[in-house]
C-alpha cells in the first residue's frame, strides 16, 4: 500500500504539492505510488530555476531501470528552486519521495486550485 500523507495535495498524474513557509511558493515531487511503479530511479530531468511551468503540462522526466516517465507540473508558476541533491542521488525519490526526494519549488501567482485531497487521490491509487 502506498503512503498518501494527508497534509499534501495531489494530481491524477501522481505528483504531490506541499505548502512552504512562503504563501505563494509550493514544493512538488512524485508520489510514493509513482516511484513504486517506476522502480529504481537512475536519472531525473527537472526544469531550470527561472523557467515557467504550466499546470498539467510536461516539465521534466524521471528515468528508471524500467522506463522513462514524464513529470507534469501540478501548478502554473515559476521554478524558484530545484533539489540539487537529485543530480547525484536520484534514488532519493525512491527512498524518501515526500522528503529528501522532492523535485522543485514553484512560485505561484495565487493559491493553487484543482488539486486532489489525500482521500481523493487514494481512490485513484486503490
Amino acid at each position: 500500500m502506498s503512503q498518501i500523507p494527508s497534509h499534501l495535495h495531489y494530481t491524477k498524474e501522481h505528483e504531490w504539492v506541499a505548502p512552504t513557509s512562503s504563501a505563494l511558493r509550493v514544493r512538488m515531487g512524485i508520489t510514493d505510488y509513482a516511484q513504486g511503479a517506476l522502480g529504481d530511479i537512475v536519472y531525473v530531468q527537472m526544469p531550470k530555476v527561472g523557467e515557467n511551468v504550466t499546470a498539467d503540462k510536461v516539465c521534466g522526466e524521471v528515468e528508471s531501470t524500467k522506463s522513462v516517465s514524464e513529470i507534469f507540473a501540478p501548478v502554473t508558476g515559476t521554478v524558484v528552486a530545484i533539489n540539487e541533491a537529485l543530480v547525484n542521488a536520484p534514488e532519493l525519490i525512491n527512498s524518501d519521495p515526500y522528503g529528501d526526494g522532492w523535485l522543485v519549488e514553484i512560485e505561484v501567482p495565487s493559491e493553487p486550485a484543482g488539486l486532489l485531497t489525500a482521500a481523493e487521490y487514494g481512490v485513484i491509487t486503490a
